[in-house]
């Protein structure tokens, strides 16, 4: 699908933070948020735990595990979607392809049936795309930067058209997943100036290697975020930053692309951990503050369930919050073999023990190499029941009238 390239153009760079109120007043129109808010939940896992002969129960009835969540006060779920996960993600069950097209749609029809609100995010990868690894898809991976716009944009365009005749398209659509560092590397890749704060993540992106910069990392943004105004205009949306803890990343990242033009309703961050108590509040009175036509939410969490929540609940341009595969990751909402399904809660202050999700695969800087292990395939079928966690979230759908 050929496509003028000129409206990414690279040209914004000297656009001052002056300009910074009209483009987000483009990108929405009202504070208000546009929903009732959303309680969400991320679970692609599902539909692959339940080919493994997964299921759910609640007070010891067997369930659909999306009747279980709505009947918890859920009213939103986000999928995730990869380009070829045959290549990558899905390698050793091919034929299946999870979390790609034909299988999302299929999911995201159930889901829709159920009446949920659905978000995607579009991984931009044929794997995970996460803090240490943003990967280009195989199919990609030999283009020249002219042409690797084209296929992000024709990747999420047609990606959207089919799920639009299928019936299921999203309502809120993320371009990218933990872009805190760019996209499609090393050509969307960027130099990070201020510290994380993080040992892993300092170690990385300080001073990458190669890296595209910020004019080619908004470049690829726009070219994502044009596909879904063409094809779904109806649609919000979102880009995603994994450090929700550290406002003055958060602002460099969020100026330096609204400057050159990336044009989003919504904002989502990750909330796994903090430096500092108080760090999540710090990042969201800020940015409220600072872009007051642009929404948030969290793309991402898992402990600390209702405070996380509230403090999105707050502000009225904060529209929900995404627990992260909550039937078995971290502080899971379901038991296994009457434990948490979940590795349980992680810490959470940098001080206590770095959390993996903040930089998953990474391992700290001069820590000697460890000869991998052997791993047996691991199954995730089985039984689950839904645990006294649920109840927050009762409790939570009735405070909030949602």
């Amino acid at each position: 699908m050929p496509i003028d390239r000129r409206i990414f153009g690279l040209g914004l760079g000297s656009l001052g933070l002056g300009s910074l109120g009209l483009v987000a007043s483009a990108a929405q129109a009202q504070t208000a948020r546009p929903w009732p808010y959303l309680i969400g939940a991320d679970v692609s896992w599902i539909p692959q735990d339940e080919a493994q002969g997964a299921v759910y129960f609640e007070n010891g009835v067997q369930k659909d595990p999306l009747d279980i969540l709505r009947g918890a006060g859920f009213n939103a779920i986000k999928l995730r979607l990869f380009v070829n996960p045959e290549l990558g993600y899905s390698k050793t069950d091919p034929d299946r392809k999870w979390c790609g097209l034909d299988q999302t749609i299929t999911f995201a029809r159930r889901i829709k049936a159920k009446g949920f609100h659905l978000s995607l995010t579009f991984h931009l990868g044929d794997t995970w795309a996460d803090p240490e690894h943003q990967a280009k898809p195989a199919a990609w991976a030999n283009l020249a930067f002219p042409q690797l716009v084209d296929a992000v944009h024709d990747h999420v365009a047609t990606s959207l058209a089919a799920m639009k005749a299928a019936g299921c398209a999203p309502d809120l659509v993320l371009i990218g997943n933990e872009t805190t560092f760019g996209t499609l590397w090393p050509d969307g890749e960027i130099a990070m100036p201020v510290p994380t704060g993080n040992p892993v993540t300092d170690a990385h992106h300080a001073t990458p290697p190669a890296e595209g910069g910020l004019d080619h990392f908004a470049t690829l943004l726009k070219a994502g975020l044009a596909g879904v105004r063409e094809t779904l205009p109806q649609a919000k949306t979102a880009i995603h930053n994994h450090l929700g803890r550290h406002w003055g990343i958060v602002q460099y990242w969020t100026d330096n692309l609204m400057q050159r033009g990336v044009e989003v309703d919504a904002v989502g961050f990750s909330c796994y951990q903090q430096a500092h108590e108080g760090d999540w509040q710090t990042t969201f009175d800020n940015f409220s503050r600072r872009y007051p036509k642009t929404g948030f939410f969290m793309a991402e969490y898992s402990s600390r369930k209702r405070y996380c929540n509230d403090l999105v609940h707050d502000h009225p341009n904060g529209w929900g919050a995404w627990i992260w595969e909550p039937t078995r990751h971290q502080e899971a909402i379901f038991d296994k073999d009457g434990h948490n399904a979940g590795e349980g809660p992680r810490p959470n202050l940098l001080s206590q023990g770095l959390n993996a999700a903040e930089a998953p695969g990474g391992a700290a800087p001069n820590a000697p190499a460890q000869p991998p292990k052997p791993r047996p395939p691991q199954s995730h079928g089985g039984r689950y029941d839904a645990n006294g966690l649920l109840d927050v979230y009762r409790q939570m759908a009735r405070d909030y009238a949602v």
